[in-house]
């Protein structure tokens, strides 16, 4: 029987609406202890993969990259185009390829980015103590919208994102400005996003490397982990 909600260790819980168990997976990870500030070897560690990430994808178009595809097809299964509405991992990608860079913002954010990039998986990252109650994965109603960071008005109809009891706060696509990571941040909620097909033990291994960087790039103590949207 497929796990279509999972319990935190302070008692709430993140769930799957009857919407989307047909079409979503998840990789949920809870950290404590976290300490977020400007960490030079995280950037060096996004540097190199993304002169690796250059040279592997050389004149390849988006379309020609195979590990693109399986954020690409979760955007379809919920009618989301992904060259109109693009995977936050793609989005990292093309930066890197471009030669372009990506932003330094703080370890956290830093960290995970390098292992979006790595796994090539949308992952939301979210300040627990700014979530309100519950956690839900559902397709969105019409007005509902959050303020993204750095992308202005991100509207949730009809598309994924998740949702506490104050309204959405994230998505494939883009955090939310009420939920980021930042100074003062000691507890985070990761949610790697993947569609319902995809292999569990690959999801274990993407929770792993997240789970790697961000105990290691941000002193951080991996608290919980779980899967949603699988058997077993």
């Amino acid at each position: 029987m497929a796990h279509t909600s999972l319990i935190l260790p302070d008692g709430r819980s993140v769930q799957m609406a009857p919407e989307t168990w047909a079409r979503l997976s998840c990789g949920v990870l809870v950290f404590d202890a976290v300490r977020v500030f400007q960490n030079p070897a995280v950037t060096a560690a996004t540097e190199d993969l993304g002169t690796r990430l250059r040279q592997k994808h050389a004149g390849l178009k988006p379309s020609q990259i195979p590990g693109l595809a399986e954020a690409r097809n979760l955007y379809k299964s919920f009618a989301m185009e992904p060259t109109r509405y693009r995977p936050s991992s793609e989005a990292l990608l093309r930066r890197v390829v471009a030669g372009k860079g990506l932003y330094t913002i703080n370890n956290a954010v830093d960290a995970c980015n390098l292992a979006s990039l790595e796994f090539l998986l949308p992952v939301g990252m979210y300040d627990l103590d700014k979530v309100r109650g519950a956690v839900t994965l559902r397709t969105g109603r019409a007005g509902e919208t959050y303020p993204g960071i750095r992308k202005g008005t991100v509207n949730l109809a009809d598309r994924l994102g998740l949702f506490d009891t104050d309204g959405p706060f994230g998505s494939p696509t883009s955090d939310s400005a009420r939920t980021c990571v930042a100074a003062g941040t000691v507890r985070v909620l990761a949610v790697i996003m993947a569609t319902a097909g995809y292999d569990a033990h690959r999801m274990t291994a993407a929770q792993d490397i997240f789970s790697g960087h961000f105990t290691a790039f941000c002193e951080a103590r991996e608290i919980f982990r779980g899967q949603l949207g699988r058997d077993g």
